[in-house]
């Protein structure tokens, strides 16, 4: 992990970095298995960020103005959110265009967050195609 990425993650408190973690897993077991390139971790705007070529930028954040949320950014000039919610309006929660909303202490949605993460990470080679081929 690079280390503005580490140092990024210690600012978070115990029970948001923990949640944060997992989801960094996740990212990287979906990059994995979906072989689709090479995946980089950085900062993106003070934000843990995740880049592959072909893809949409993945982004997680926290706010201490609403401490029990985290927030998975996807790129809001995409058809990525309009597509989440037309699949998952029901099971994700979602702040306008730009954002799953995840509550603190409460179970991932582990199917629908990776299913959303693959589509972002391959999301230039969907992208014209219906609900980017659902």
């Amino acid at each position: 992990m690079d280390k503005a990425v580490k140092d990024k993650f210690n600012t978070f408190p115990i029970d948001v970095r923990d949640l944060l973690l997992q989801i960094r897993r996740m990212i990287f077991k979906v990059a994995e298995a979906g072989h689709i390139g090479q995946l980089t971790e950085t900062l993106k705007w003070g934000e843990i960020s995740y880049l592959i070529k072909g893809g949409s930028t993945v982004r997680m954040g926290w706010k201490p103005n609403t401490p029990s949320h985290i927030y998975i950014y996807f790129h809001c000039q995409t058809t990525l959110i309009k597509t989440f919610k037309e699949i998952y309006g029901e099971e994700l929660v979602f702040e306008g265009n730009r954002a799953i909303v995840i509550t603190v202490n409460q179970d991932i949605p582990v199917v629908e967050l990776k299913h959303c993460i693959s589509l972002s990470l391959r999301y230039h080679h969907i992208k014209d195609l219906p609900l980017l081929g659902v």
